[in-house]
């Protein structure tokens, strides 16, 4: 039996994601994913997103029991992420708008592979 850090290809995840002196390294790329993911609503505020391009108070209808402040958080966090796109338009009042960029549409397989992997511990 192997450990549960090591994939099944023989990828040893202890060596590839920690430091000198081992401790997670942030720049390991599944910390960047984890911490892109980070927080209670991220899943579902990027599926929401995904929709198509939605305004803050769309996406605020779409998650009603969501509060504007942890909707707020989130966006935030999601466009440091480079997972979603804000856009203002210039007019009055202005409008912003969120979609999903490229690297969060690559996410996407991500969020469904642990959707399935949930599933499969629930069931």
């Amino acid at each position: 039996m192997t450990h549960q850090t090591v994939g099944h290809d023989g990828v040893d995840l202890r060596r590839l994601c920690s430091g000198r002196d081992a401790r997670p390294d942030p720049s390991c790329p599944v910390e960047v994913t984890l911490a892109a993911l980070r927080g209670r609503w991220t899943a579902l505020v990027i599926g929401a997103v995904a929709r198509g391009p939605h305004s803050f108070s769309d996406l605020a209808h779409a998650l009603p029991t969501l509060s504007d402040k942890v909707l707020t958080d989130r966006l935030v966090q999601l466009a440091a992420a480079g997972v979603v796109a804000r856009h203002r338009t210039p007019s009055w009042p202005p409008r912003v708008t969120y979609t999903l960029t490229e690297r969060g549409r690559d996410l996407l397989p991500v969020l469904r592979a642990l959707w399935d992997w949930g599933a499969a511990e629930a069931g």
